[in-house]
């Protein structure tokens, strides 16, 4: 097939941009490769994309070159043990450590410290701060991950940790909206579900995302649960009364709305996925994500981009969402240049360990008081 030929076959570039996409190995993929040419939106990072610093740099440079111009380039570095990037990273305190020691001076430093070590990568954009609140102590969610359970310590918390990250130039992304409440189902197995009341999430989880909204975050991503009080027909990421009316027009987000990834357990097993993409999209999602399963991938976007061309969506949302993805991604990438980047160096320096340990010391003391 050739060049042409292969360009009139992929979906226009309205399409491709509101999708992030997951890949295997440590080399970019020919298919990928040609997505990103044709106008894909970002890709997520994982530690499986990781052989070394210098690897990890290569890759996401080749990522830029493949690009049709700006792109997201995302990864989950909260702090703690999962998702996080091996050594020689720095091996920062988990959120329950920095939430034990509650200091947003610190929770700043540590997340300025994070975003230096990722840009020196190329990477752009961090999937964090989790604000779901941890008020069920078995949650495989927030275990380890969360903040607390205090609604405006982690407000307080994730507002310095979207601080830190917009100083050093990565996007933040506050997850995962509305909150996971105390539902013990994890959902990239299955669906979880929160039986409180709208009054029960104003008074509680969703304050930690209004301190977000005031700090200018940048950009929320969708939790995969469903809310029987609020809208008993679809969860979270795939309604209308929680994406737009709630969160863009109560709260008043102006940011880029993700949703998670459209493969987990709790929509693939009720959902098919290309149903899920244009649900997500009508209920207010800027992107979604697809980052797991490979054989997901152009069956969905061609889903989507059939609804679109067939005028499935409502046309001024959808140039809204459009204006949205451009500005994260030219903001993204206005300081992502080589002569921008800290060297390679800053990826686990010395001073951001010592920083590492100082936190931990501080919160286990406290842990002990």
């Amino acid at each position: 097939m050739t060049a042409s030929r292969k360009a009139e076959s992929l979906p226009p570039r309205d399409v491709l941009e509101k999708f992030l996409l997951g890949f295997e190995g440590t080399s970019l993929p020919d298919e990928l490769r040609e997505l990103l040419a044709a106008g894909l939106g970002g890709v997520a990072m994982y530690p499986r994309n990781f052989s070394s610093v210098e690897g990890l740099r290569a890759l996401t440079e080749e990522i830029h070159r493949a690009a049709d111009g700006p792109v997201l380039i995302g990864i989950d570095q909260e702090g703690g043990t999962k998702f996080s990037l091996p050594e020689p990273f720095t091996q920062w305190p988990s959120p329950a450590e920095l939430g034990r020691l509650d200091d947003a001076a610190t929770v700043e430093a540590q997340a300025g410290a994070i975003a230096r070590e990722l840009r020196a990568v190329g990477v752009n954009l961090n999937f964090a701060p989790m604000l779901d609140l941890h008020v069920n102590p078995e949650s495989p969610v927030t275990k380890g991950r969360s903040f607390g359970s205090d609604p405006h310590r982690v407000s307080r918390l994730g507002a310095a940790f979207i601080r830190g990250m917009h100083n050093e130039g990565v996007l933040a992304c506050a997850k995962h909206f509305p909150g996971h409440g105390d539902a013990p189902v994890d959902p990239h197995e299955d669906l979880p579900v929160y039986h409180g009341t709208a009054q029960q999430l104003d008074a509680a989880d969703l304050v930690p995302f209004d301190g977000a909204i005031f700090e200018s975050v940048s950009m929320i991503m969708t939790a995969h649960i469903l809310l029987p009080e609020i809208d008993s027909a679809r969860p979270a990421s795939l309604s209308r009364k929680l994406l737009t009316e709630v969160l863009r027009e109560r709260m008043g987000f102006c940011g880029m709305i993700v949703a998670d990834d459209l493969g987990m357990g709790a929509i693939a097993r009720r959902y098919g996925v290309g149903e899920a993409a244009i649900e997500t999209f009508r209920a207010g999602s800027d992107m979604a994500m697809l980052c797991h399963d490979w054989n997901l991938v152009h069956p969905t976007i061609a889903i989507v981009a059939e609804v679109r061309e067939r005028g499935g969506f409502v046309e001024s949302e959808w140039n809204a969402s459009g204006r949205r993805i451009g500005w994260a991604r030219n903001a993204a990438n206005t300081v992502d240049f080589a002569s921008a980047r800290p060297g390679l160096d800053v990826v686990g320096r010395a001073e951001h360990r010592r920083l590492a340990e100082e936190i931990r010391e501080q919160a286990n003391r406290k842990m002990l008081l």
